[in-house]
């Protein structure tokens, strides 16, 4: 077996072990265990990367296998990695181990809910390392359908309808990805060879202008869909305010980093004449996104509507970033994935650590939790200040490199909408220091409030692992960006070559 196939095999194991379990400490013991040993996993690849980076393969598919499924139609089990999606299992890795020790207290059919999350996980890492599209598509179907249950078994609120319209919003999104990638594989033989549906192969095509035409609109929605791309993001915060903690880190850490990866290695990357001739309309829909999103944060009063408003904006960035289409912008969508899965997990743990104490998630009733629960307290006033983008944390970097990028472009047109997309940075300051003022600080609101105590273990290292992870990036990023960055040669030599054209 090869070793990242361990990636979708270890969460396979785990929930056969699950299966097995007599109690919920079994459970929760077994589901701890298996992740643990699955962000071992993701932290020895980022090892045994930057030693072939070292050596000087960083540029091309590493670790790669393939195993042929159908024959008759070309398709294979064909896994790989290069920087960018390294960079993605290891954020995967840490939202999910996280998010099992932030759903530690779930005890209504406990064996259920971490199967079906660890399930979920299995498809998130086996979508990050295929390098063939029917496999691809496979894997993020695996992703996306446990959400159902998830949200709406052990969801909150109005549960069963954000499950039903997330679902039937993602399945047809779904729908529409299905036919662009079937586009993608029927003209995958424009220069002689034979069908397939391996994405490096196909790269080396060139894919009649026509057909990119007409499939890249709907491979770029099918993903950006998922990725909350204006006006198809309203799935997104019904479904946020819906979820239970952990799924609530699955989706907006993790799952919507699908949507702007697919976006970015499909779309983008074996589709690049339409994306550089259709590019200045989805950069419009996305400087929308990122700007409606920082508003509608501003006048929600729910604090999973305000996070979930704001995951919005700052995965329409991912998306606004990517349609840039130079090194530096590129890199900055890659590391803005990785800094929004990280702050936006953490701050969904903490809502849902606050809730299940207070029992109210509207800031109007909060207030004054600094002074009962100062270790969540102050790990809020860290989320936000990585939301905000301080410098010293993940936020900064990610959205400077965005914005430097983005302004490289000389025209009008491109500045105009970077000077909008980076006005959301002001918007996001507005609603991240009223929430933080208005329910930290100030008298307290509630007797009861007197009563509650702070962060468990398990709520200690749920947080303590985003925190560290969200520092060390603000702190030393040179690693990580240049680990993304020797990644992406192959496709801005792609997009490149399609402006020559």
């Amino acid at each position: 077996m090869d070793f990242l196939t361990l990636f979708v095999v270890v969460p396979v194991l785990t929930i056969i072990g699950i299966v097995f379990t007599k109690n919920m400490k079994q459970t929760r013991l077994v589901s701890a265990v298996g992740m643990s040993i699955q962000l071992v996993l993701a932290v020895a690849l980022v090892f045994m990367y930057l030693a072939e980076r070292k050596a000087g393969n960083a540029a091309e598919m590493l670790f790669s296998h393939s195993y042929v499924w159908f024959e008759s139609l070309n398709i294979s089990y064909i896994v790989g990695v290069d920087g960018i999606s390294v960079a993605m299992i290891l954020l995967t890795g840490i939202v999910v181990l996280t998010g099992v020790f932030a759903s530690w207290k779930v005890d209504f059919l406990p064996r259920e809910f971490f199967i079906s999350l660890i399930f979920l996980s299995s498809g998130v890492f086996g979508f990050f390392i295929s390098l063939d599209l029917f496999t691809m598509f496979l894997f993020y179907e695996v992703a996306v359908i446990p959400m159902y249950l998830l949200i709406g078994i052990w969801g909150t609120g109005p549960k069963e309808y954000s499950a039903m319209k997330l679902t039937l919003m993602l399945m047809g999104a779904s729908a529409l990805l299905l036919v662009g990638i079937l586009g993608i594989y029927f003209n995958s033989n424009a220069g002689g060879g034979e069908l397939t549906f391996n994405i490096m192969e196909i790269a080396k095509v060139k894919i009649p202008m026509d057909a990119q035409r007409m499939f890249f609109p709907m491979t770029f929605i099918g993903f950006g869909v998922l990725g909350a791309l204006f006006p198809f993001h309203t799935w997104s915060p019904d479904g946020h305010a819906s979820a239970p903690t952990a799924v609530s880190m699955l989706h907006a850490g993790v799952l919507m980093k699908l949507g702007g990866y697919g976006a970015f290695r499909v779309a983008m990357f074996l589709l690049p004449d339409a994306a550089q001739e259709m590019a200045w309309i989805f950069l419009i829909l996305t400087s929308i996104s990122v700007v409606y999103g920082a508003f509608g944060a501003i006048f929600q009063k729910d604090l999973k509507y305000i996070n979930a408003y704001s995951s919005v904006s700052h995965c329409g960035l991912v998306l606004f970033a990517i349609l840039m289409m130079n090194k530096a912008a590129l890199n900055g969508a890659i590391l803005q994935m990785i800094s929004h899965g990280l702050m936006t997990a953490l701050f969904f743990a903490l809502i849902g650590m606050i809730y299940g104490r207070t029992h109210t998630r509207m800031i109007d009733q909060l207030g004054g939790l600094m002074k009962v629960m100062p270790i969540l307290s102050v790990s809020y006033v860290i989320a936000g200040l990585a939301n905000l983008g301080l410098p010293g944390l993940s936020g900064f970097v990610a959205e400077m490199t965005i914005f430097f990028g983005a302004f490289q472009h000389p025209d009008l047109f491109h500045r105009i909408l970077t000077i909008t997309a980076a006005a959301s940075i002001v918007i996001t300051a507005v609603y991240i220091l009223r929430v933080v003022g208005q329910i930290l600080y100030g008298p307290i609101t509630n007797e009861h409030f007197l009563k509650l105590d702070d962060a468990h273990w398990y709520e200690r290292v749920s947080t303590g692992v985003l925190i560290f992870a969200i520092a060390g990036i603000g702190l030393a990023p040179l690693w990580l960006s240049d680990m993304i960055n020797d990644s992406l040669n192959p496709i801005v030599n792609q997009l490149m070559q399609a402006i020559v054209k």
